[in-house]
């Protein structure tokens, strides 16, 4: 039985490596034009190499985005981009704008089509319809797809079928949304999107007088999150699973994508259990600044899958630190540290090749071998006694119980 893909997002190459490192099988990623993550740092053509040579040496897949919405002005230049990125060898892009099929046809171009949630593909007939074309081999199903209709879409095509995983969500269609336009003259189908949705505004009643001042009203859907839906999801005989967040924290990354292959693991070793599920849940909720739920999979959103007074987010500071190295013969860990700790805590450690583990801080030191009170300096170096093995890009967080 082939696993199912585990797709994560990579805002730039630090994150793709802590991606595949913790256990990713392929990257979506957006070159510095034509696609709609703007604000993040984005791969210019020699980083996609970079990065394409980086995934394929360990067997793993990159898929670039080219996913805006196109008016005429920004056919400029897309010819020659998606040129450069055949000769690069990426192993598919992400389309909203369906001339792009016929473009890669006339350009004789090797590159493989995967059609993006932002076409709004929620029935068999439209997958059917794209099937036609040889370049297109998946379709990035709409956010809004129920399971039954997801189940009915498999049935009736050979083509993959993706669908979102985890993430944040849209409360227009698809992703199309014009808030950012109207409020902030920036086109959000262009790479441009302010989170309008999240904005908090006054209410008034319908004489026009504030209602209160303390009751804030907002657009904002929550967050999508199927951890408890996986089973159904990989029965279901979807092809890719995809996390959102190209914008997001390398500790974000690292915790979502180790927590879901972990999860995908167990299923396919028949381990996983409403122990371990609930278990991966409270790992993803703490990651999480917001409140999640499966949004249109089991049924039609209501009000419980919307923030409408007030978007209850909190910050943690679960975050402490990433291992930079490891001594065996002295048992002295290397940290470079991003939140507060001290001696005595109860942390944990998490990696790609370890099982997670619990400890109590010993004595820690600065690189100068000089005592310290408390780790308090994000991105200071610091030094302790663990007598158990770590390895660099090991990540520790205060303990999830």
């Amino acid at each position: 039985m082939q696993k199912i893909e585990l797709l994560a997002p990579a805002g730039n190459l630090e994150k793709l490596k802590y991606a595949y490192l913790y256990g990713a099988d392929a990257c979506y990623i957006g070159g510095t034009d034509f696609s709609l993550r703007a604000n993040a740092k984005n791969f210019s053509l020699e980083d996609i190499q970079t990065a394409c040579d980086y995934a394929h040496e360990r067997n793993k897949k990159v898929y670039v985005t080219v996913n805006i919405i196109f008016h005429n002005e920004d056919y400029k230049g897309l010819e020659e981009y998606l040129q450069r990125l055949d000769k690069i060898g990426v192993d598919a892009i992400i389309i909203a704008d369906l001339f792009i099929i016929d473009l890669v046809k006339k350009l004789n171009l090797k590159l493989k089509i995967h059609i993006s949630t932002q076409n709004s593909t929620l029935n068999y007939k439209a997958v059917e319809f794209l099937s036609k074309y040889e370049n297109v081999e998946r379709i990035v199903l709409a956010r809004e797809c129920n399971k039954e209709e997801i189940k009915e879409i498999i049935s009736k095509t050979k083509l993959g079928i993706e669908c979102f995983l985890h993430g944040a969500m849209c409360s227009s269609y698809s992703g199309r949304c014009t808030l950012s336009n109207y409020f902030t003259n920036r086109d959000a189908n262009r790479g441009g999107c302010a989170q309008i949705c999240r904005w908090e505004f006054p209410l008034y009643d319908k004489d026009y007088k504030l209602i209160s001042t303390d009751t804030l009203f907002t657009m904002s859907s929550k967050d999508l999150s199927m951890i408890n839906n996986l089973k159904e999801m990989i029965d279901l005989g979807i092809c890719s699973l995809k996390v959102e967040g190209r914008m997001r924290s390398n500790y974000y990354v690292a915790t979502v994508i180790n927590t879901y292959r972990c999860a995908i693991d167990d299923y396919y070793n028949h381990k996983l259990d409403i122990n371990k599920i609930n278990y991966y849940k409270h790992i993803l909720d703490r990651v999480a600044n917001r409140e999640s739920v499966c949004q249109f999979f089991d049924k039609m959103v209501d009000v419980e899958s919307q923030y409408y007074l007030g978007r209850n987010e909190v910050s943690n500071q679960d975050f402490l630190g990433i291992v930079l190295d490891y001594d065996q013969k002295t048992n002295m860990l290397t940290l470079t540290q991003r939140n507060y700790f001290k001696k005595g805590d109860i942390v944990e450690i998490f990696g790609p090749n370890i099982e997670t583990f619990s400890f109590k801080i010993s004595d820690i030191y600065d690189n100068d071998g000089n005592l310290l009170e408390v780790a308090n300096h994000p991105e200071q170096i610091v030094k302790f006694k663990l007598d158990k093995q770590v390895y660099p890009n090991d990540i520790m967080r205060i303990k999830i119980n």
